[in-house]
């Protein structure tokens, strides 16, 4: 009889730690384009896979259309071909969707994301059609939903997740952010092999890894790559292992998610370390003093940065 171990996942083509790469800005906010191609090598160089770029993490919903596609040629110039580079192009129009998409394909990238349209919460059917317009319009890249019903208002079913990874041949994979592991088993029980199940939560890698996921679309892996991609190396065969890094990077991840908004935590601690990241964008604020000591504890705590005099 054989075991899991005869025959070992292959990697997914797009890698299993994949950063959600921020958008440095500089202090007047503009786009701070070096900036952006010296994190991505930080983040490649310090066991990041792939890296989305222009997701939420990257303040998508604030950067005009030209600034996404300039996002996108830049960090494929300083990283593809060492790790995979994944266009963000969701909105909540499908016809905006779309065209961004295409032009996307154009630089170079090496996937998509496609986050549920927000705020006009269509149904399973709609969802359907739009994920099946924008798959349409990658060509032959892979596309990956981003289920996220908390900033969404609406959830990519269960069925709608499987349905499409059945009959769409580039909707590879989806980026869960759910959290309902439950949810999470049917999908990885139901959808063809190749489907590949990011966590979209960085503290629920560990589980998801258990129900079959893949490997984690993570915030925290701008700070902590090397210890994202142990973990996942180590679970199948070493599960303790796995365990010890998972409870090491839990003070991390919740530093990185505390009552303020994503990515304002996570641009507090890469000032902090001097990578670059500058503030965040409006309606967007920077984080206030008390956050900030929050996010400093985590860092020394973790070996990040030695503690201030």
């Amino acid at each position: 009889m054989s075991t899991p171990e005869d025959h070992p996942t292959p990697d997914p083509p797009l890698g299993r730690v994949l950063t959600a790469l921020a958008t440095p800005f500089h202090a007047d906010g503009s786009l701070d384009l070096d900036g952006a191609q010296r994190l991505a090598a930080h983040c490649v160089d310090h066991g990041s896979d792939g890296l989305v770029v222009c997701g939420t993490t990257g303040e998508s919903p604030t950067l005009s259309h030209d600034e996404t596609l300039a996002m996108f040629r830049a960090v494929v110039e300083a990283v593809g071909g060492r790790a995979s580079v994944v266009a963000g192009t969701g909105k909540n129009a499908t016809a905006e969707t779309v065209a961004l998409t295409r032009e996307a394909a154009a630089t170079g990238v090496d996937g998509i994301l496609v986050v549920t349209p927000y705020y006009n919460r269509p149904s399973q059917r709609g969802l359907t059609a739009h994920f099946e317009a924008v798959a349409g319009a990658a060509g032959d890249l892979p596309v990956i939903l981003y289920n996220i019903p908390g900033r969404t208002a609406r959830e990519i079913a269960v069925d709608t997740v499987v349905d499409l990874a059945e009959r769409v041949g580039n909707i590879a994979g989806v980026k869960d952010a759910v959290g309902d592991l439950g949810k999470t088993s049917w999908v990885a029980a139901r959808a063809p092999e190749d489907f590949v199940i990011y966590a979209g939560d960085d503290a629920a890698t560990l589980p998801m890894l258990a129900v079959g996921g893949a490997g984690v679309i993570s915030v925290s892996a701008h700070l902590a790559g090397e210890d994202f991609a142990e973990m996942i190396a180590a679970f199948p065969t070493d599960p303790a292992r796995a365990r010890a890094r998972h409870q090491r990077l839990l003070p991390l991840i919740g530093a990185l998610m505390t009552t303020d908004p994503s990515p304002g935590p996570l641009k507090a601690a890469l000032r902090r370390l001097g990578l670059p990241a500058g503030p965040v964008r409006a309606p967007l604020v920077d984080v206030d003093e008390a956050t900030l000591a929050v996010i400093e504890h985590a860092l020394v705590s973790y070996g990040l940065m030695e503690p201030s005099s």
